[in-house]
């Protein structure tokens, strides 16, 4: 079986260019952080810089001592499961009608055919095949969200942290969007034969990767959570304190480094073919690289002792 994707430059969609858009805005984020130690002190001061620093950070990263105005716009960090239980919800809706149309060849319901056409730029094809590329990434999106709403009600301890209200409605959107972009390159696809004859040596290891990432960001998230309870699991202090054990002894935000290895798994289960998918992988890792700088920045200020061959996000290298 030969899977071909469509990697036609000249004819990107608007899924295409909304993620490319989202990729260099984040990296030009990144970039712009990096540059702000450099700036003049008078700049740092700036309403703009201002606005551009609250928006980019969360939680722990937050300054502490904030204006008003900027506080009315706080929302509680430990509403992360609402992105977690919207993305398995609605990744699982569309999983549901990905298998009608494999079990019953019906078609999708007409608003959703609508929405992919605007993504897309493509007309609905009824005689398309169905394809195992698909049917693996929603499955596996439906298993990590379902694990990440597990992880975000029941390991995870939050302090009194906070996102600022921007970032929530773009997360929600983000997890409805996702599943939209699965179904997208689905449109484009052209897997031949039956579901099981599709099987080719990527999907297999796209899936070990994706559960050895998975692995890692769940153990990553118990030993955050043991950084505030004792030894019968009671929450003992909501204080920041130094990660230890596993991957932490290597980079000070393995959970971030494993959603991108998440999402580079996925992009192997697709046949590492898909322009779109990179360009949500390189989304993702402009995203999570800058979260893990500022995790790391906070870390080596707060903490004189922090581990100095520490990286903030890849093992190594950044």
């Amino acid at each position: 079986m030969k899977l071909k994707m469509n990697w036609n430059c000249d004819g990107w969609s608007f899924i295409d260019v909304l993620w490319a858009f989202l990729a260099l805005s984040f990296l030009v984020a990144l970039c712009f952080h990096k540059a702000l130690p450099h700036l003049l002190g008078k700049y740092q001061s700036c309403r703009l810089i201002v606005i551009f620093q609250d928006l980019i950070r969360y939680g722990k990263t937050k300054s502490l001592k904030r204006d008003t105005w900027l506080v009315v716009f706080d929302v509680p960090k430990r509403w992360f499961w609402h992105f977690y239980a919207i993305s398995a919800g609605w990744n699982s809706i569309l999983l549901f009608f990905y298998t009608k149309t494999i079990i019953y060849h019906q078609t999708y319901p007409t608003w959703l055919t609508g929405l992919l056409s605007i993504l897309t730029g493509a007309p609905s094809n009824h005689s398309h095949v169905p394809q195992l590329s698909t049917l693996l990434v929603q499955l596996l999106l439906c298993i990590h969200s379902l694990r990440r709403l597990q992880e975000c009600l029941c390991v995870s301890v939050f302090s009194n942290g906070v996102i600022h209200l921007a970032q929530y409605i773009f997360g929600l959107c983000y997890y409805i969007t996702i599943g939209l972009t699965v179904l997208s390159i689905d449109r484009h696809g052209k897997g031949t034969g039956n579901l099981p004859s599709q099987l080719e040596w990527f999907h297999v290891a796209g899936c070990v990767l994706f559960i050895g990432a998975s692995l890692l960001q769940h153990h990553s998230m118990i030993l955050l959570a043991k950084l505030r309870t004792g030894q019968s699991g009671k929450v003992e202090s909501l204080a920041h304190r130094v990660p230890v054990g596993g991957w932490f002894e290597l980079v000070s935000c393995p959970h971030y480094f494993a959603e991108l290895l998440i999402y580079i798994s996925l992009g192997l289960v697709f046949g590492g073919l898909s322009l779109t998918w990179w360009l949500v992988v390189f989304y993702v890792s402009f995203n999570q690289a800058l979260a893990a700088q500022l995790c790391h920045e906070l870390y080596t200020s707060r903490f004189k002792s922090y581990p100095k061959h520490r990286k903030a996000f890849i093992p190594f290298l950044l």
